[in-house]
């Protein structure tokens, strides 16, 4: 059984139809294992019937859902879950996210914090984590329902947005944060750095950012529907870049925020 959450899984936001899970199976067949979905996204029915069609063992199959903004106050964020287990057709999700924290603590932070713990107390998921929480959201999450209690924040980090306050928080705690748009939309194929460093070791540049986040100890979750690009990701899990490299990347960051709706928390810098 998968202990932890594999570092590099696959996004699945815009898979939806046929052609949504066609992907979904591309995937599971080239070894991805890690599947993150969402309440929000339309592909949680998608996620369950690829695990179910590819014959892999359930267990060898990582699946991750998040409970919507829309769902967390105290009637709602149970049912919300159950129905996200009867989508996917499965009997517990290996982890539940808090998906964005409540705009202007309409619900109470409390509220919702501790029915992700019941969730897991409850059987419903193995691990629980938040997405999109600033430091300060973090800090009363740990206060609330122990220093050990969430798995990751899943929050957007790529190159150019490299979140080092963060970033640097989720070391001091041990809390692994999960990239979500690692891949910037597509902009890292366009960035010289990134394409030299690919093309000294034989990958795309797409390959290179993710290894690059790996490296800094971060998971990371691209999303693709291109059969091609999906096992060109794949070669990030065995890429080593050179200190240099690193260092190179690094430099990259200009903290350009592509996700950050009205709802958003006070981002750290």
């Amino acid at each position: 059984m998968t202990t932890t959450i594999p570092a590099l899984g696959l996004g699945t936001y815009g898979r939806t139809g046929e052609e949504g899970l066609a992907a979904l199976l591309a995937a599971l067949e080239l070894g991805y294992r890690h599947l993150d979905t969402a309440q929000s996204y339309g592909t949680e029915g998608n996620v369950g019937e690829a695990v179910r069609r590819s014959g892999l063992p359930r267990d060898e199959v990582f699946v991750t859902t998040k409970v919507a903004d829309t769902n967390l106050s105290r009637a709602d964020f149970a049912p919300s879950v159950q129905r996200s287990l009867d989508t996917l057709g499965l009997d517990r999700v290996d982890l539940l996210l808090i998906h964005w924290p409540s705009e202007r603590d309409q619900v109470p932070f409390e509220d919702y914090m501790t029915a992700l713990g019941q969730a897991k107390a409850a059987g419903h998921t193995r691990l629980i984590g938040v997405s999109n929480f600033p430091i300060e959201h973090l800090k009363q999450a740990r206060a609330l329902l122990g220093e050990d209690a969430l798995a990751t924040n899943q929050v957007e980090i790529h190159p150019f947005l490299q979140s080092p306050t963060l970033r640097d928080f989720a070391r001091s705690i041990e809390l692994p944060l999960t990239a979500y748009q690692p891949l910037a939309k597509g902009q890292v194929g366009e960035n010289e750095t990134l394409r030299e460093i690919a093309a000294k070791h034989g990958v795309t540049p797409a390959a290179v950012a993710l290894a690059f986040l790996m490296a800094e100890g971060h998971i990371v979750i691209p999303a693709s529907g291109s059969r091609a690009n999906l096992e060109a990701n794949l070669r990030a899990r065995d890429l080593k870049l050179r200190p240099e490299e690193i260092d190179a990347v690094r430099r990259l960051d200009r903290g350009e925020r592509g996700i950050d709706p009205e709802k958003s928390p006070r981002w750290d810098d």
